[in-house]
C-alpha cells in the first residue's frame, strides 16, 4: 500500500485498520538540520520538529505489534533529544540499541570533527518478545573462513569445518571453577578473574564426544569444538560498518540508476541498510510500515524480501518517485538487493490518495463518509482494535461480551434518508441474526435515532449511540 498525504492523517486514518498488526516500522525523518530540502521542510526549530514527531510516534506505538520493533533514523542534531521523547513514547524499558551506521567511506574534511555516522534507535513494544522473535545475521565469507577442516585445507563441507571457541567467562561461580585434565596429563585451571564456561558434567559431555580442543600441541586451554553447521548466525550488535550495511556514495549511485542524476532524490537510504533491519526486525509475511517514505526504498526493498508494506509520503513525489520505482521492482529491476533476493519481479501494491477525514476541524462527522471507514473508526473507539475487513452489514462483531453494530448510509439497502438507519425492533431483528446463539451480553449499536423506547432499550441490554454526535472523533 503506497499512500500520498499528510502522515499524520495517513496513521489515524490508518489505526482502525492496522492496530497491532505492523511487525517493524522504520521511519527516517527530516533531520532538522537547516538544509534546503527540496522535498521536506528540514529547517524546523527544535521544539517545533520533536512537537512534529511527538503525536507521530504516539500513533505509530499503536500501530507495533506485540513483538514488534520500531527503527528511526537520525543525526547527531536531534539524536538525543528525541532519545528523550522515544523513552517518554514508548517507555525506557523499551529501548533496544542505539545502532550506529558508518554512512560514509571516504574522508569528510569539511566540520572541525568529520560526520561518519548516522543512528538508528531501536524500540520495541515488548522487549522479550523481541528478542525471542529478531532474527540473527548470516555469517559472511569472511566470518564463515574462519570455520576450518586442520586435515583439509580446502573443504567446503560446513559440517567438517570447525573452530574452537573460548572455554571461559568472566566472573566467579564456585561449582565453574573446577580442574581439568587434558589427555597429556597437564592440568588446567580458569585464568584469574575467570570460570569455566560450563559446569563440570557439561565440560565431561563434550570430552567424550571429542568435541574439545586442546590445541596443535595439545597444550592450550581446552576449547568447545563448534562446527560451522551449527552456527545459526551472529546476533546483531550496534556497529554497523559501511561494508555491511551499505553507504551513501551506494544510495545515491542506486537511485541515479533509478531515476536519473537530474531528478533524483537527495537523501535516500541504501537498499543493504533497509534489507538489514529487515532482516532481523521482520519475516516474509510481516507487515512493516514507513511513514516517512521518502524516494521509496523500504517499500522497494520489504517487496523484494516478500514483506508486506505500507509506505505513506506526502509529498509530489510519492507519484513522481516512490510510484514508478515500485512498479520497476514489481517488473523485476535488478538494482540493489535485487540479486542478492533473487529478486526476479512479481508482487504488486496499490497507490492511495489521503481521502477526506472521518471529523472536521470542529469534531463534526463529515458528509458522506463512507459505511466502511466509519465502520473501522466506531469498532475501534469501542474495542481498541482493527476492525476485520471482511465485515458486512450493519452487525459489527462481538468482543468481550459486547456487540458493536452501526446504522449508517442504507447498509440495509434502503437509500432513503432515514431508511435503515433508524433502530426499529425490524433493524434489531437482522442485527440479531448475526449474534452468536449463546450472546448474552450488551449490544450497542450506532444509527441516526431509536424508534425504541428507553424501556425496551434497557430489557434488551442495548445501548444506543446516536450518529453522528456520539461518535467519538479521534484528535
Amino acid at each position: 500500500m503506497l499512500v500520498q498525504g499528510d502522515n499524520l492523517e495517513a496513521l489515524k486514518a490508518l489505526l482502525p485498520f492496522y492496530a497491532g498488526q505492523v511487525k517493524c516500522i522504520y521511519i527516517d525523518p527530516p533531520y532538522n538540520t537547516g538544509s534546503a530540502f527540496e522535498h521536506y521542510d528540514d529547517s524546523l526549530e527544535h521544539s517545533r520538529w520533536l512537537a512534529m514527531m511527538w503525536p507521530r510516534l504516539e500513533l505509530l506505538r499503536e500501530l507495533l505489534a506485540e513483538d514488534g520493533s520500531i527503527w528511526v533514523s537520525i543525526d547527531d542534531n536531534e539524536s538525543h533529544y528525541l532519545k528523550v521523547v522515544m523513552d517518554e513514547v514508548f517507555g525506557r524499558g523499551n529501548f533496544i540499541a542505539n545502532v550506529v551506521w558508518q554512512k560514509r567511506y571516504s574522508r569528510e574534511n569539511r566540520g572541525a570533527i568529520g560526520d561518519v555516522h548516522e543512528h538508528i534507535l531501536v524500540y520495541a513494544r515488548e522487549p522479550e518478545k523481541f528478542k525471542t522473535g529478531r532474527n540473527k545475521l548470516p555469517l559472511d565469507a569472511a566470518q564463515a573462513k574462519i570455520y576450518k577442516n586442520p586435515d583439509d585445507p580446502n573443504e567446503t563441507d560446513p559440517e567438517k569445518r570447525w573452530r574452537g571457541l573460548p572455554m571461559t567467562a568472566q566472573g566467579y561461580r564456585p561449582n565453574q571453577m573446577y580442574k581439568i585434565t587434558a589427555p597429556n596429563g597437564r592440568t588446567h585451571v580458569p585464568p584469574e578473574g575467570r570460570c569455566w564456561s560450563m559446569i563440570e558434567p557439561e565440560f565431561k559431555k563434550l570430552k567424550d564426544k571429542d568435541r574439545i580442543y586442546w590445541g596443535r600441541d595439545g597444550n592450550a586451554q581446552p576449547s568447545v569444538i563448534r562446527f560451522l553447521s551449527e552456527v545459526d548466525g551472529l546476533v546483531p550488535w550496534t556497529w554497523w560498518p559501511h561494508s555491511d550495511a551499505g553507504h551513501t556514495d551506494e544510495s545515491k549511485k542506486e537511485a541515479n540508476e533509478l531515476f536519473g542524476s537530474d531528478v533524483s532524490f537527495g537523501t535516500p537510504k541504501p537498499e543493504r541498510l533497509m534489507e538489514r533491519i529487515l532482516h532481523i526486525a521482520s519475516n516474509p509475511g510481516d507487515l512493516v510500515l514507513d511513514s516517512f517514505l521518502g524516494s521509496g526504498t523500504t517499500a522497494a526493498v520489504a517487496l523484494k524480501m516478500g514483506r508486506r508494506f505500507i509506505g505513506i509520503e506526502v509529498g509530489d513525489h510519492a507519484a513522481t518517485h516512490c510510484q514508478p520505482r515500485l512498479k520497476k521492482v514489481v517488473d523485476g529491476e535488478q538494482g540493489g538487493v535485487s540479486k542478492a533476493q533473487n529478486w526476479t519481479g512479481g508482487g504488486g501494491f496499490r497507490f492511495w490518495r489521503l481521502g477526506p477525514p472521518v471529523f472536521d476541524d470542529a469534531g463534526r462527522l463529515t458528509a458522506d463518509i463512507a459505511f466502511d471507514t466509519l465502520a473501522a473508526h466506531v469498532w475501534f473507539s469501542e474495542t481498541s482494535t482493527p476492525l476485520d475487513p471482511k465485515t458486512r452489514g450493519p452487525l459489527l462483531g462481538v468482543r468481550d461480551d459486547r456487540a458493536v453494530a452501526l446504522l449508517y448510509n442504507g447498509v440495509l439497502g434502503d437509500k432513503r434518508p432515514a431508511g435503515g438507519n433508524v433502530l426499529t425492533r425490524q433493524t434489531l431483528a437482522i442485527i440479531r441474526e448475526g449474534l452468536p446463539t449463546d450472546f448474552d451480553g450488551e449490544l450497542i449499536v450506532y444509527g441516526e435515532r431509536s424508534a425504541l423506547t428507553p424501556a425496551t432499550l434497557a430489557r434488551e441490554r442495548i445501548a444506543f449511540r446516536q450518529t453522528p454526535y456520539d461518535v467519538k472523533a479521534r484528535r
